[in-house]
């Protein structure tokens, strides 16, 4: 179902963009970054400390159980910190020999989200009375933590990823590579002799790393010097673009915003809410050799919380497009390999289901086949996906292949001209 549009004024902190050279980049979204005390030297030189040891710590091995698995294993910075590698789900545990449950997800761009929240109450641009917006914000594909120390304890602690048995297990790694004096110097003493401290100094040091705008959100894709005003998009782009945010095309931009805020601010290509789109069952993921097991997003498994909300069951988190042409693998379980085949997803699950799922032994089509029937009134049936069987998609070929043009816009690294000789 297609939610109303609605603007929320980000944070501002534009002080501290201006410090990281704002001024020579595209205006980015304001972030809640807590700022340093002002014109103090060592506060500063302890949170480039902080941030340094939280890049270390991202790219050591020796923080996992088998000395062989670091963060940047499954966030390689060359494909926006998402694997280089095209399997469904990543290899961890003691003998990097347990696959995950979900495609890993991107780490740019996460801190423009906001906490989880059950309800979003939307802020609508014409007056209107605010609405529901359902679930939104939050980490991870369910929302289950807010803050990135919360989630980088995720995996280090997961028995299928970096597999450390404990809190202690993970501080003893590192202590035993070394860190031991940089710990002391930013943490105390504390952070030595107790592994609660210690760990919580861990996943501090890597939320710090997390939170440098030049390499996490840095706001410097093609669309976003268009968007300035120093790109040009290619004709097949603009196409792609205008179906993007046709509502009666793409209708894209209702759940992956692609509007500058009001305030001039960049979009993150995320609206930060969940939806069910039911893709199909990935079979190459062991878990789903069980026939009894449902990856159910927001109400569970892996989340417990909202165990008891049968509404929240086969929602997942909206994911930002940014970088999405580097992603090997798309949706939470990884089933579709192509960014192309995701966008013709979207036009054909309804028209031609027969492409996208399989059958029953009966012969009988198992359309929704990773959605238990009793959670299937929670699908997405908005547009594009309002049509049915044999229908005619809203989305030509065209139209797929110039949204693909677009959408190979929005990653990072581009140098207009008029400014890579400043560069």
């Amino acid at each position: 179902m297609r939610r109303t549009k609605f603007w929320v004024a980000p944070f501002f902190i534009s002080a501290l963009l201006a410090a990281l050279g704002a001024s020579a980049q595209p205006q980015a979204i304001a972030l809640a970054v807590p700022q340093q005390p002002q014109n103090s030297a060592t506060a500063m030189t302890r949170a480039q400390a902080l941030a340094q040891l939280g890049r270390d710590l991202f790219f050591e091995k020796a923080l996992s159980s088998s000395g062989k698995m670091s963060c940047a294993s499954c966030h390689d910075p060359d494909y926006a910190y998402t694997p280089a590698n095209d399997r469904a789900v990543q290899l961890g545990g003691e003998r990097l020999d347990q696959p995950g449950n979900r495609a890993v997800p991107t780490l740019k761009y996460l801190l423009a989200v906001r906490p989880f929240e059950q309800h979003h109450i939307g802020v609508v641009d014409d007056g209107e009375k605010p609405l529901d917006q359902g679930p939104a914000g939050g980490l991870t594909w369910d929302g289950r933590v807010d803050r990135g120390r919360d989630q980088a304890r995720i995996p280090i602690l997961s028995p299928v990823e970096m597999a450390n048995r404990d809190e202690a297990s993970a501080v003893a790694h590192i202590l035993a590579a070394g860190y031991g004096p940089r710990f002391e110097a930013l943490f105390g003493e504390a952070a030595l002799k107790d592994p609660k401290t210690g760990f919580a100094a861990l996943t501090e040091a890597i939320e710090s790393f997390e939170r440098q705008r030049e390499v996490f959100f840095p706001f410097t894709s093609k669309f976003d010097y268009w968007l300035e005003g120093t790109a040009k998009l290619t004709e097949a782009e603009k196409r792609g673009f205008n179906a993007f945010v046709d509502p009666a095309r793409g209708n894209c931009d209702s759940c992956h915003e692609a509007a500058l805020f009001r305030n001039g601010e960049h979009p993150a290509l995320t609206d930060f809410h969940f939806a069910a789109t039911a893709v199909p069952r990935n079979d190459k993921i062991p878990a789903n050799h069980d026939a009894r097991y449902f990856d159910l997003g927001a109400c569970g498994p892996v989340r417990t919380d909202l165990a008891g909300h049968p509404e929240f069951c086969g929602l997942f988190k909206v994911p930002t497009l940014r970088n999405v042409a580097l992603k090997n693998r798309l949706f939470h379980n990884g089933v579709v390999k192509s960014l192309r085949d995701a966008v013709r997803f979207y036009a054909e699950r309804d028209t031609k289901p027969e492409r996208w799922y399989p059958k029953n032994p009966d012969g009988s089509l198992a359309i929704y086949d990773d959605m238990p029937p009793q959670y299937r009134g929670n699908i997405d049936h908005g547009p594009p996906f309002d049509r049915k069987r044999g229908q005619q998609p809203r989305l030509s070929d065209g139209d797929i292949d110039d949204i693909v043009a677009f959408l190979n816009t929005l990653t990072d690294g581009y140098k207009p001209e008029k400014l890579s000789a400043a560069r």
